[in-house]
């Protein structure tokens, strides 16, 4: 069972045959002028509509890009770049996504000033927090929608409303929240907004940007003009077409997908927290999206842990796939105030519409039977502590065994 949703997500067979015909029947440039390119141009055009309409914007506000971190990276650089003589001092948060943190990395390295708002224990950053945050010189908020570790859903709306009090741009990640949970720009206040097709069941490689009419920023790519001056580049018109009835069926399911797999979630949240002792939910509980959850198990790696699973033929994750090869602890759990060792044993659950087709229970036991198994090598779950008469809830008063 396939439970890594976030990492990427298995493409539709209805977006899988829309897309075919472009790869060689209506194989045209759309930027050319006879029959074959003006047929790809439709497409393009009826794609942008389509993810338009599912964001509540207009197609001319749309500007497809290869993914998410293309369009993170035009957004955070485009702005940043056109707004330096006005002021060099951007906010964003401790848990982005490295295509964001990584972004800002190489803008501090050219003098631009960067604060990242701590989110506390339940991932969500407070608006206080925000507000002291906020300079004469500060030209950009960059904010996750939702995080794609733990998936906490943050205060988009609010944030939006003040940056536009202040007269500041506001550009927001939404990879992992679009087609789970409503993402409309208008209520949002956002005026860029970054969206990957491979995490709602269309293709990988393309994702689009959505700049608010009248926001100027400086282009990443030069050429020959594609996608209104914004993204040079003949575009990719399958992918596109993908993109664009992933999005037409993600916003026509995004009820009937919210309520089946929040119950899917909660169910699995219940019986793993009764049944494997010391473990957690990372995250607030209520404001997170309803396809995942961050567990965390004492005194384990949760790296071994993912190998057990996939031993029994079940695939999760300990965190982002685009950090799935570091040893080091995760920044967005350490960022929640987590101690660093228990931050290893986390596993991340990503369910897909296709999910209530495995056995919570059947799954629930192979946890535990994986976590027990793995305590019972751990030295950290059986070392010698004298607790000095404090109550263990595993072995009683006065443990000396944990």
């Amino acid at each position: 069972m396939y439970l890594d949703n976030s990492a990427t997500t298995q493409v539709s067979e209805e977006v899988f045959e829309e897309m075919k015909p472009y790869f060689t029947e209506e194989f045209g440039n759309p930027s050319t002028l006879y029959k074959y390119g003006r047929e790809s141009k439709k497409a393009l055009d009826q794609a942008r509509q389509r993810v338009a309409d599912a964001i509540n914007a207009k197609p001319e506000e749309i500007i497809f890009t290869s993914g998410g971190s293309e369009s993170d990276n035009l957004a955070i650089k485009g702005i940043a770049l056109k707004l330096a003589k006005k002021g060099k001092h951007i906010i964003t948060t401790e848990i982005e996504h490295p295509a964001v943190t990584e972004t800002l990395h190489f803008l501090e390295s050219l003098d631009f000033k960067v604060t990242y708002l701590p989110v506390y224990e339940n991932g969500i950053i407070k608006i206080e927090d925000l507000k002291e945050a906020i300079t004469d010189e500060t030209i950009l908020i960059t904010v996750m929608h939702a995080n794609n570790e733990i998936g906490t859903v943050q205060p988009i709306e609010e944030i939006g409303k003040i940056a536009k009090e202040h007269g500041i741009k506001f550009h927001t990640d939404a990879v992992q929240s679009f087609g789970k949970i409503e993402v409309d720009v208008e209520k949002l206040n956002v005026d860029l907004l970054s969206l990957s097709s491979h995490k709602l069941n269309g293709p990988k490689g393309v994702g689009a940007i959505y700049i608010r009419k009248g926001t100027r920023l400086v282009p990443l790519i030069h050429g020959g003009g594609q996608e209104r001056g914004i993204r040079a580049g003949t575009e990719n018109v399958p992918g596109i077409v993908g993109f664009g009835k992933a999005c037409e069926l993600a916003s026509q399911q995004l009820e009937e997908h919210y309520e089946k797999l929040s119950s899917i979630r909660d169910e699995l949240i219940e019986k793993v927290l009764s049944t494997v002792p010391e473990s957690y939910v990372n995250g607030d509980k209520e404001h997170r999206l309803p396809n995942l959850v961050n567990f965390r198990f004492k005194a384990i790696e949760g790296e071994s842990l993912i190998l057990l699973l996939d031993a029994k033929g079940y695939q999760a994750s300990t965190g982002s796939a685009c950090s799935s090869n570091k040893l080091e602890a995760s920044p967005v759990l350490t960022a929640l105030g987590l101690d660093p060792v228990d931050v290893h044993g986390s596993l991340r659950i990503s369910l897909a519409p296709e999910s209530d087709t495995f056995d919570i229970d059947e799954f629930v036991g192979i946890i535990a039977e994986s976590v027990a198994r793995l305590r019972e090598m751990s030295p950290l779950w059986n070392q010698e502590i004298d607790y000095d008469g404090v109550m263990c809830s595993k072995h009683g008063d006065d443990c000396r065994m944990c």
